[in-house]
């Protein structure tokens, strides 16, 4: 794992865009504002992108891939056609699947169970429905937090742009648990709030 993924606190700024069908965010380290992750979605297809702008947007599928600022792919998010329901693949640098987001029916605010390779449980991702705060739990103990932060009138009205910041709170540095929490955001995004 990337030792990116060791820091506890990340800043994800998604980039300004009037009419754009591909969502690319920055993310950040907060404490010295330099860039350590992009996030783009480089292999959209025609029909894809035609179905971007339309009201079915949150049912078309994303390969989003994470890389380090240097180039190197870290973690890939994948899902295909959706109806009703998401179930989102996690993939590290090399391909290998380390994760699983699955979208739970008739939750307030949005809901994922997030589960190993194996389909192991190892947390839940949850949503309020009363605003744009996120929070992983375990055994009712918080182990990460997401939450939306003010980008200014001009930005919040005029684009679709949304920053958030990530803050893991109790997960063991060398969990893979931390790739899957950075992925969350992207799925958030793409699932819940477009």
């Amino acid at each position: 794992m990337n030792p990116i993924f060791k820091q506890n606190v990340f800043l994800v700024k998604e980039q300004v865009g009037m009419f754009k069908a591909s969502n690319n965010f920055d993310i950040f380290n907060p404490e010295n504002n330099e860039l350590v992750l992009t996030c783009r979605e480089p292999n959209l297809g025609f029909f894809t992108k035609l179905f971007r702008f339309t009201d079915y947007k949150r049912m078309t599928p994303f390969d989003i891939e994470i890389r380090t600022a240097a180039g190197e792919l870290v973690v890939q998010i994948k899902r295909g056609v959706t109806i009703f329901r998401s179930d989102i693949d996690v993939f590290d640098g090399g391909g290998r699947k380390i994760g699983v987001f699955k979208q739970q029916f008739f939750s307030f605010g949005g809901r994922f169970e997030v589960h190993d390779q194996h389909d192991k449980n190892l947390c839940t991702l949850q949503g309020k429905w009363t605003g744009w705060d996120f929070k992983f739990s375990k055994d009712n103990k918080e182990l990460a937090s997401v939450s939306k932060k003010w980008a200014g009138l001009g930005k919040e009205f005029f684009t679709s742009a949304d920053n958030y910041v990530i803050n893991i709170t109790d997960v063991a540095e060398e969990n893979p648990l931390r790739q899957l929490i950075i992925a969350a955001v992207m799925c958030i995004d793409m699932v819940f709030k477009e």
